[in-house]
């Protein structure tokens, strides 16, 4: 019946004007809705394909009428969405030095568009003559019953992973590796583990064969995948099945058994710049609809490159705004993801020339919209611009930072008070009065050593990358313990067990939410590879080998795990101690009760003071480290009545959850470079 009232008949299709305030391909009761806008373009035509083919077989001028403002929208009836691809064609100036980029005969990928072809199978590359086309999507996906797991922030256990190189090494003995089912099968492992959220490096359609090269006889791809070609499709290579016209559906799936396991799922998104690079670089999208709206442009014409790689999103023009907030309603809703990670997300706070905006529109509209009130916004606070922003990022209470002043300040021995405020929350950074919920700590991530090249090698190994070892940070906080890389010397070797064991607990017995690589847990290595974003191999992938060979590591962190579920004060901030003692105090140099240090001090003792999960008890836990190659000894203070001290952990013991460590109740010798948990138990009665 609708398609009796079309209006018009274009090259043999039953149209009429669609759906202007939704964007994208939509399917409506006999036919499919297309919407797409430029303010620059002059015309712009429909351009229908069948599978594989690159010429269509049918080209849509919209009429006039089909215009409103700058939107375009017009419903095709009779369309079979198993049939067809669609791409655009958009006419009007071309004057490069004023970012004016239009070509009537280029085909243009739908911004909007849900699935995109051209890419499907992972390093494959099409044919040369070939464009990125779209695909309608039908949702006929039941989420049921679900319900979002609503992790707390600051009990957030944060796992970085990259979907492929979580599961393609053949030792991960999963059915489907490199995908998102391969990620599912590992479920029963990540449960065991007891991580409670994962972060995925992106999963948005990329162009893993951009700067595609061979070096010493490998194929180097751009594997990490921050490169995006459309923001509101999945990435097709991490499938494990085709899913044509149902594209997602592997992915939501996967998102819904995560949470209904209590594992919440983070994106990481690149909104700073796109797979179009600079002036150099290909036109399928943005440039070809509103290059100088979408990019931030100089005066003549070229690109700022405030991303480090070409290109850098308008992100608070009022459109690039808008188009931001549509992606990540989106992924909400249709996806139910629980969270962002902003990469470079600095950027989204600089104005049209690049300069920083004290309150960005973008970054307020994040942190007000209602479809994303529950949802964590986790900024990379800094650019490649230079724009450093740890601990000043705008966030109207509302935006969290990957806290880079932890790594940095933990992996310095000689900033002792600056170590002290990161463990405590970084207070000086955040304070609770003003942000709460703010810091993401972490030592490693995917940019970096990984835990165990932090204590392997003291220079990064970059070779395999092919720029000479120019490319990748020059800075890691890093120490090989003696010998360059792996040794049989059973001394360096268990030192390095034990600095590994030192980072995993300090970080997990710090306030705020934790964040480490997937892999550190089982010792997992790049052979000293701190820039590994085009390693497609086993530099990259996580060698599931290791995970026997360093069992006693994995049962270590599965325990630390453990340990900070069951102290609220480990965590945060809790109701105040029925003892009277303050949430915070220190004991370093073997003394109790003094809260003075210099940055040289190598002794750290931090107690935390608060009230148990039942608020039942006084939950009292102390953490002390020593980063001096001498032993000295740590003193704790007399418990309150009616409770003991429990030397919970040591790492210089052999057994560092049973240590065979002489505690009096007072004082104990906290050995050379060494970490060790108090904790305070109730006596039991008589």
């Amino acid at each position: 019946m609708r398609e009796m009232n079309a209006t018009n008949v274009i090259s043999g299709f039953s149209v009429r004007p669609g759906l202007f305030l939704t964007n994208g391909a939509t399917i409506v009761p006999g036919g499919i809705s297309f919407t797409i806008h430029s303010v620059g373009a002059t015309g712009c035509e429909l351009c229908l394909f069948r599978r594989t083919e690159q010429q269509p077989y049918a080209v849509l001028p919209f009429p006039e009428q089909f215009r409103i403002g700058n939107t375009w929208s017009m419903i095709v009836f009779g369309l079979d969405i198993t049939e067809f691809e669609y791409a655009y064609r958009m006419d009007g100036p071309y004057d490069p030095a004023r970012g004016l980029l239009f070509d009537k005969n280029r085909f243009l990928l739908d911004p909007y568009a849900r699935a995109v072809t051209g890419q499907s199978r992972w390093g494959v590359r099409p044919a040369s003559d070939s464009s990125y086309h779209a695909r309608v999507v039908e949702d006929v996906f039941d989420w049921g019953d679900f319900e979002d797991a609503h992790v707390p922030f600051q009990d957030m256990i944060i796992y970085e992973m990259h979907v492929r190189g979580f599961t393609m090494h053949e030792s991960s003995q999963v059915e489907h590796p490199g995908t998102f089912a391969g990620l599912m099968e590992k479920l029963p492992y990540l449960k065991e583990l007891g991580i409670n959220t994962v972060e995925l490096m992106p999963v948005f359609e990329f162009d893993e064969l951009a700067d595609e090269r061979v070096i010493d006889g490998k194929q180097l791809l751009n594997y990490w995948g921050y490169n995006t070609v459309c923001y509101f499709a999945p990435n097709t290579g991490y499938t494990a099945a085709l899913e044509y016209n149902r594209e997602g559906t592997e992915l939501k799936t996967m998102i819904r058994t995560l949470n209904a396991n209590g594992i919440e799922v983070i994106l990481d998104v690149v909104f700073n710049h796109t797979a179009e690079g600079n002036e150099h670089g290909p036109c399928f999208s943005f440039k070809g609809m509103d290059n100088n709206i979408y990019y931030m442009l100089t005066p003549d014409g070229k690109y700022y490159n405030f991303s480090g790689v070409g290109n850098t999103l308008n992100c608070n023009q009022p459109m690039v705004r808008q188009f931001i907030l549509d992606c990540l309603r989106y992924w909400v809703v249709e996806y139910r993801v629980d969270g962002f990670r902003f990469d470079l997300a600095s950027i989204l706070g600089r104005d049209e020339d690049g300069g920083p905006l004290s309150e960005p529109p973008l970054l307020e509209s994040l942190a007000f919209d209602p479809i994303l009130g529950r949802v964590k916004l986790i900024a990379e606070a800094w650019d490649a611009g230079g724009m450093y922003q740890v601990g000043s990022f705008p966030s109207w209470n509302r935006w969290a930072e990957w806290n880079g002043k932890y790594r940095d300040d933990l992996g310095d021995d000689r900033l002792a008070y600056a170590a002290v405020q990161r463990i405590c929350g970084s207070p000086d950074l955040y304070p609770p009065d003003k942000r709460q919920n703010a810091s993401v700590n972490f030592i490693t991530c995917h940019d970096g050593f990984t835990l165990h090249d932090l204590y392997a090698y003291n220079e990064k190994h970059n070779e395999a990358n092919g720029w000479d070892n120019t490319d990748g940070a020059n800075d890691n906080h890093s120490w090989n313990c003696g010998a360059e890389g792996e040794t049989d010397d059973l001394k360096i070797n268990a030192l390095r067990d034990r600095l590994r064991k030192n980072a995993f607990t300090v970080l997990l017995c710090s306030r705020g939410a934790a964040m480490f690589l997937a892999g550190d847990e089982f010792g997992n290595t790049q052979y000293g590879n701190n820039n590994s974003y085009c390693q497609d191999n086993e530099i990259s992938w996580l060698d599931w080998s290791l995970l026997e060979t360093n069992r006693d590591m994995f049962q270590y962190v599965r325990r630390l795990i453990s340990l900070r579920h069951a102290h609220p004060v480990l965590r945060g901030a809790t109701k105040p101690a029925h003892c009277g003692w303050p949430d915070v105090s220190l004991h370093n140099l073997g003394v109790a009760w003094n809260n003075e240090m210099n940055d040289d001090t190598r002794q750290i003792g931090v107690l935390f003071s608060g009230r148990n999960a039942e608020d039942t008890a006084d939950d009292l836990v102390l953490i002390a480290i020593n980063s001096h190659w001498e032993a000295h000894e740590q003193q704790v203070p007399k418990p309150p009545d009616g409770m003991h001290w429990v030397l919970t952990l040591h790492t210089f013991a052999q057994n560092a959850f049973t240590p065979d460590i002489p505690f009096d109740g007072q004082c104990f010798t906290l050995g050379a470079r060494s970490v060790a948990v108090v904790t305070a138990e109730m006596d039991r009665a008589i």
